[in-house]
């Protein structure tokens, strides 16, 4: 019997503008910035000629924008998928970086008592299996075909870490604005992954 081979595209999204420099999480209203618009635009000449059949996003603005010239290059409709959304947090529309931080704050510190669940939003575990559930779904659809799922960067780094049989809990991810993970199938399994950015250069 010929085992089929089917390729689900992970795809980040590309740079929000967010001048505040918050942690927007789930929150409406971010959208691309001029240089992710730009991003999009030449993620989406990386489909362009391929056999994408299925094209997805999550429904965040930022995923939508970053699928819309995806979408024109292959041919296909947009459709929203919330398997695949951001991962959950309880720190969002805070700035969570830099001396200005708010997680300075100790009455922020009881979140933060167990990163490698994590303590301060959706635990990994259930990340990943929303996240797969929507791959193998796409790859279903796409039987022997391609398929492109736009989401977020926890959420594909938790499918990267899971293909190469790494714990979820980490410290460091590879997964840029713009990137695109490529998980192979053979039939049902994984056989094969890379990651490309070809929107390294904006």
């Amino acid at each position: 019997m010929t085992v089929t081979r089917t390729t689900v595209h992970l795809v980040r999204h590309g740079e929000v503008f967010n001048p505040t420099k918050i942690l927007y999480g789930r929150m409406p209203g971010y959208h691309l910035s001029s240089r992710g618009q730009s991003m999009a635009a030449v993620t989406a000449r990386f489909f362009a000629g391929r056999d994408v059949t299925y094209l997805a996003a999550s429904p965040l603005e930022r995923a939508q924008e970053t699928a819309e010239p995806i979408a024109g290059a292959v041919g296909l409709g947009v459709d929203t998928r919330e398997d695949i959304i951001e991962a959950g947090n309880r720190f969002e529309g805070l700035r969570t970086k830099g001396w200005r931080s708010q997680l300075w704050n100790p009455v922020r510190w009881r979140h933060m008592t167990n990163p490698t669940r994590p303590s301060w939003g959706e635990p990994y575990e259930e990340i990943l299996e929303r996240m797969m559930g929507a791959v193998r779904d796409a790859r279903a659809r796409a039987d022997g075909h391609e398929a492109v799922l736009v989401s977020h960067q926890l959420p594909i780094v938790m499918v990267q870490r899971f293909v190469q049989g790494k714990p979820l809990a980490h410290v460091r991810r590879e997964c840029e604005l713009a990137s695109v993970t490529s998980l192979e199938f053979e039939g049902d399994d994984v056989v094969d992954w890379s990651y490309n950015r070809p929107a390294k250069d904006i």
